[in-house]
């Protein structure tokens, strides 16, 4: 039988890998869309905002299975309350829209100017993410 392991991290440890994933996923947004493959690119600039969603869900405890749980949570408990602004909370709703589109509808047509826009707002958010998790971790 294994000892008990207390190597699992902090709250501030899964928060900043998290936040990592993000900007790794939004690294790869700005490849595939120099590469001009832009639903790869749209996929790519959701997940780093998904990924910046659950880094906020983490400072808190919270993870959610589901993307629309993670995203309504986020919503209702930072967009709502005016934590983070209502544009940013049209703009994650729009992308999450371009995503799937981009993967399941067969005749989709990503254009380089949408595959664009949802990379500004991604790292317009991841941004605003790492920003806020500062100023709560250092507040700790």
């Amino acid at each position: 039988m294994e000892p008990p392991r207390d190597d699992f991290g902090t709250r501030k440890d899964l928060a900043m890998y998290r936040l990592q994933t993000s900007k790794s996923s939004l690294k790869s947004a700005r490849i595939l869309l120099a590469a001009e493959e832009y639903k790869g690119a749209n996929n790519r600039a959701y997940y780093a905002i998904f990924h910046a969603i659950n880094a906020i869900h983490a400072l808190n405890g919270k993870a959610y299975k589901r993307h629309k749980d993670a995203i309504s949570n986020f919503n209702k408990d930072y967009v709502k309350t005016g934590i983070f602004p209502r544009k940013i909370g049209r703009k994650i709703g729009e992308a999450e829209e371009i995503r799937h589109a981009s993967d399941y509808d067969d005749f989709y047509v990503a254009s380089h100017d949408e595959s664009e826009r949802q990379v500004a707002v991604a790292d317009e958010f991841i941004r605003l993410v790492e920003q806020y998790c500062m100023e709560q971790l250092d507040k700790d």
